[in-house]
């Protein structure tokens, strides 16, 4: 079931809230900007997604596929702007490290689906992700 949740960088200049279905799962990359941020997404429809305060707060930064928005205080990663280009449908990834309001436990039963973005095989899982 979709639920609100609110969440924030570590310095709480920026806010946000999205409309998130836990069961519907979320994802990490193996692309070298997830691994080194240790990022855990849930892709989110941009009518679900809210900015609640600090846009003046955020820097981004483009990579080949996203665009990600840093708190430029803090420097956490709260989301990133995705295309996928099979259904020309733009979402955000939202960071679920920055929800303030998710209990762990859901966390730890929540589908996860992993990428091979290090090799540009995004419909294939890498051969390993435990370090993800």
């Amino acid at each position: 079931m979709k639920r609100t949740f609110k969440g924030s960088c570590h310095c709480g200049r920026v806010r946000l809230e999205a409309d998130i279905d836990l069961d519907d799962g979320s994802f990490k990359c193996n692309c070298s900007s997830c691994t080194k941020n240790r990022l855990w997404l849930a892709p989110v429809k941009p009518q679900d997604f809210g900015l609640i305060s600090g846009e003046d707060a955020l820097t981004e930064y483009e990579s080949t596929r996203t665009l990600q928005y840093f708190c430029r205080f803090c420097g956490v990663r709260l989301y990133g702007l995705a295309k996928d280009e099979a259904a020309d449908v733009a979402f955000r990834n939202v960071s679920l490290g920055c929800l303030d309001d998710v209990d762990p436990a859901e966390l730890a039963i929540m589908p996860v689906q992993y990428l091979d973005g290090r090799n540009d095989d995004w419909g294939s899982a890498p051969a390993e992700h435990r370090h993800l």
